[in-house]
């Protein structure tokens, strides 16, 4: 059905545009009519990926292939146990992959569960429980509280009735329905008091509405369409590994190919340089990338969980590490979801008041509520009884009774939020409403209406009846005619009422939510007449969900480290602003504020012309929050987005890495996302960023090692051919370097700890080389570096006439021990082996000495001697391996030492 401003048409206008009887409702004939032009009231999922095709297509990646290729190649050579282990680290991929891809096929079907499995609609002038499916447009509903509103409605008669839509519109706070029309043509979706959307829930109240929009028509099928319309992209990381895996295929192929062929033209035979072709491919590709990258990454997962992360994709690590924008929701995440109670006007004179959260401690200043008895007594005593919420600790009530000071608690509310920072406040100042109505007892209540937005208690004593009333500061005020002050009770003059208006204004201006409260004298036979006249003025309670301490530290440090930090909310605008510059979002002139009004009037090109200069987003409806992600993804930024309502999935989604909150996360939200943050809060991404680049970091430390590495391999075969030199290593003996090089030391790189200043680098460029930042040139030096030393101490032991066994043993260990030296070199790009702690890392270290003791074995014992062709060696033979193997890191060590003391001594003195 075509889309209208529905929430601007009276009752009337409503039923006549979707020509409905509301007393009678739609008849069979038009409801089977309705249902064949506009379908059933469902959400429609494209079909999904069969998962047999889904598994298969995990072998369609080239690095697979060419893994597949080696364990052919291993096969071929007899070598079982390497074949048997690529094969294994080829299928743990597969199924690690179609694991997550399932799960997001998932997504649609949590989606689709939020819907009302019937409803209670009025047909043919009869009330009848049908299917929520078979809802058409026009038809009339009935609703009451704990109902699930199964379509979008537009509301015709109200009775106290409250939606909570915090799933769609991000609203922590449930709305006051109402049936009248609004004025404003483009009201956001979460102000349209007159509208209800499918999957929101009735808290209070009853009502009766008409059917707007059905399936995809309703809001919540414009994100289920939205969701199925974003295509998966690869991560940095997978595009990295796919470049790197056919650069280094290409390369070492060629490589291996002139090694064979050169060895053939100096005389070889064709079977034995077959085999050495062979054995140095299988050296050369770094088939253990794949399976060292995937460890690298399921640690960062298990340190995460104890920092409260859980990744659901092991990319996502990766990418959250390379993000360079963070968007995320107020409330909750950046905030503590628990409004707090900050300033009072009293008796003509603001206080401030401290505390943290729902725990009933904190600080008065301006006034001592404990030697008070005037005004401010009244005026918590007012807040604690003119309320229903019940506070509560480790879900226990607390009462003037039960006050533990355990320091492990968690304090809470049962009841309405706002209520709750009332009796907080009281609480901080020991008045809580168990002790009074050990003498009090309330009689009547007259209940929040959105069309009084006000509320009172009336409770006897034996001094008689007083009411006790809060509300809307214009509305109390209106119905006052004293103030309590001081000197007693005095006349509220027009005067003096301005002049609240104004310190209301001043408060509401700082964000804060602003009640007036008033109490009056009741006669019994008053009690259910007009109480709520001639009341008299207490004061004014602002208050306000606080930013997380957490959440401000945080933000300072995604700022050192180049990351632009970007609040998205459903809250106004004012209400934004203040608590982004508590955060620390808004700085100086770094003030740009929109709104969701703003941004409809925006294009797209000008909006992704304009976003980097915005740093919030008041008032924002799900497709907006799509588009503001779009936008940055556009300008070539990696985006994360935080949400935890069903309005949040789509941008969760398109994201680049989407955050879902584990505590008030819908179950699609998580769907979409590619990490869960169990204790919703900002820092924890702060926390996932670090360790986000602390993975990438140490895939670089492997890659570099492992390239180095078989780089200095290739050579030394390579520049043998080249000078007509007898093989200096046997193909065994090749694939022997590969198991204890390749194997446990990188794999303990892989676990290595982060770098003091990771946190105070910029985010890499989303196209940025993986060889950046001169990691190639290292390669490509150490590599040489490796290559020239085991030949040259091949060639000595040639020359001292040890024998072609013996020379090849050095060199054989020769190759070895410069690797195992070189793992320690690349623990750090910055500094060298003096400084990054050689015991720093206590895997690589046991790694490392078993490398040790299994090349010992090799050279020593003589089973091992006649496998791999090998002899015992000699003091000095050991003395010229362990100089040409060791030196070049203990030369750089001391030239990096050196070096970054000269650094550190020249920024002292300037």
């Amino acid at each position: 059905m075509q889309r209208q401003g529905w929430h601007i048409l009276s009752g009337g206008e409503i039923c006549d545009k979707l020509r409905v009887n509301p007393e009678k409702g739609l008849s069979d004939k038009e409801v089977n009519r309705r249902l064949v032009e506009y379908g059933h009231n469902s959400l429609a999922v494209k079909k999904g990926v069969n998962p047999v095709f889904l598994f298969l297509g995990q072998f369609k990646d080239f690095m697979v292939m060419v893994l597949m290729i080696a364990t052919l190649i291993s096969g071929l050579l007899g070598e079982i146990a390497d074949a048997v282990t690529i094969l294994a680290i080829i299928l743990l991929n597969a199924i690690l992959g179609f694991v997550q891809e399932y799960k997001a096929e998932k997504s649609m079907e949590s989606l689709r569960s939020l819907t009302a499995p019937e409803a209670t609609v009025l047909r043919n002038g009869m009330g009848l429980k049908i299917p929520a499916s078979d809802l058409v447009p026009g038809d009339v509903v009935m609703l009451e509280t704990g109902d699930r509103i199964p379509a979008d409605i537009r509301w015709i008669k109200t009775t106290n009735i409250r939606v909570e839509e915090s799933a769609l519109t991000g609203e922590s706070q449930a709305v006051a329905k109402i049936s009248e029309p609004m004025m404003d043509q483009y009201t956001p979706m979460a102000d349209r008091k007159n509208m209800s959307y499918m999957g929101t829930v009735v808290v209070n109240g009853r009502g009766i509405g008409v059917v707007t929009g059905t399936g995809m028509a309703t809001e919540m099928g414009i994100i289920a369409d939205m969701m199925q319309d974003i295509i998966s992209e690869m991560t940095p990381l997978q595009k990295r590994l796919a470049e790197l895996g056919k650069w280094l295929v290409t390369i070492s192929m060629a490589l291996c190919l002139v090694v064979v062929i050169t060895g053939i033209l100096q005389g070889e035979s064709f079977y034995k340089m077959f085999l050495t072709g062979v054995s140095l491919a299988v050296a050369a590709i770094p088939e253990g990338l794949p399976a060292i990258v995937t460890v690298a990454l399921a640690v960062g997962v298990q340190r995460m969980v104890k920092r409260n992360a859980v990744i659901r994709k092991l990319p996502a690590v990766e990418t959250l590490g390379c993000a360079t924008v963070i968007c995320s929701d107020k409330t909750g995440t950046l905030t503590q979801n628990e409004m707090t109670v900050r300033r009072m006007y009293c008796d003509n004179q603001i206080i401030t008041v401290s505390g943290q959260g729902y725990d009933p401690k904190g600080d008065f200043h301006g006034a001592d509520p404990y030697k008070d008895k005037g005004a401010l007594k009244e005026m918590l005593k007012c807040a604690s009884l003119c309320n229903n919420a019940v506070l509560t600790k480790k879900g226990l009530r607390v009462s003037g009774l039960f006050r533990s000071k355990g320091k492990d608690s968690v304090w809470g509310i049962d009841g309405d939020p706002t209520e709750g920072a009332l009796l907080v406040l009281a609480a901080k100042a020991g008045v809580w409403r168990e002790d009074f109505e050990r003498k009090e007892k309330r009689v009547a209540e007259i209940p929040f209406e959105s069309e009084r937005k006000m509320m009172t208690v009336i409770y006897k004593n034996k001094e008689g009846y007083k009411a006790y009333s809060k509300g809307a500061p214009d509305i109390v005020l209106r119905l006052c005619t004293q103030e309590m002050t001081k000197e007693g009770i005095v006349d509220l003059t027009p005067e003096r009422r301005k002049e609240i208006l104004e310190i209301n204004d001043e408060m509401a201006s700082h964000a804060l939510r602003v009640l007036a409260l008033g109490v009056n004298k009741v006669q019994e036979n008053d009690i259910s007449g007009e109480v709520e006249n001639n009341l008299i003025f207490i004061g004014l309670m602002g208050m306000i969900d606080p930013p997380r301490t957490s959440a401000i530290k945080a933000i300072r440090i995604c700022q050192s480290a180049g990351i632009k930090p970007v609040m998205i909310t459903g809250d106004h605008k004012l209400t934004a602003q203040a608590v982004a510059r508590e955060l620390g979002i808004l700085r100086g002139s770094n003030n740009v504020v929109v709104t969701g009004i703003e941004l409809d009037q925006m294009t797209d090109e000008e909006l992704e012309k304009y976003v980097m200069d915005i740093s919030v987003f008041a008032r924002v409806a799900p497709r907006d929050k799509l588009r503001i992600v779009r936008a940055y993804k556009k300008n070539g930024q990696i985006v994360a987005m935080t949400g935890d309502g069903v309005n949040d999935a789509p941008a969760v989604k398109e994201a680049d890495i989407g955050v879902a909150m584990g505590q008030t996360g819908t179950d699609v939200t998580k769907e979409a996302s590619s990490m869960v943050i169990l204790d919703d809060n900002f820092a924890t991404i702060v926390a996932a960023i670090e360790e986000g680049r602390g993975i990438y970091d140490n895939i670089r430390k492997f890659i570099r090692y492992l390239l180095s590495c078989n780089l200095g391999e290739v050579l030394t075969m390579f520049l043998a051919a080249l000078v007509a030199l007898p093989l200096p290593l046997l193909p065994i003996q090749i694939l022997w370097v590969n198991l204890v090089t390749d194997g446990l030391p990188a794999m303990a790189l892989g676990v290595d700890k982060s770098e003091p200043d990771i946190m105070k680098r910029s985010p890499r460029k989303p196209e940025e080389s993986i060889f950046a930042g001169g990691l190639a040139r290292k390669i490509l030096i150490r590599g040489s570096i490796i290559g020239l030393g085991t030949l040259l101490v091949f060639v000595i032991g040639l020359w001292y006439g040890v024998g072609l066994l013996a020379a090849r043993t050095m060199a054989f260990t020769t190759l070895v021990f410069s690797q195992l030296f070189h793992v320690f070199d690349c623990k750090s790009e910055s500094r060298g082996i003096f400084e990054v702690g050689i015991f720093s890392n206590p895997f690589l270290v046991i790694a490392v000495l078993i490398s040790t003791v299994m090349q010992i074995s090799v050279i020593y014992l003589p089973f091992f001697q006649v496998i791999f062709k090998t002899t015992a060696l000699s003091l000095w033979q050991w003395g010229v391996i362990l100089v040409v193997a060791g030196g070049p890191s203990v030369i750089m060590g001391m030239v990096r030492l050196y070096r970054n003391k000269f650094k550190k001594n020249l920024n002292l003195a300037r």
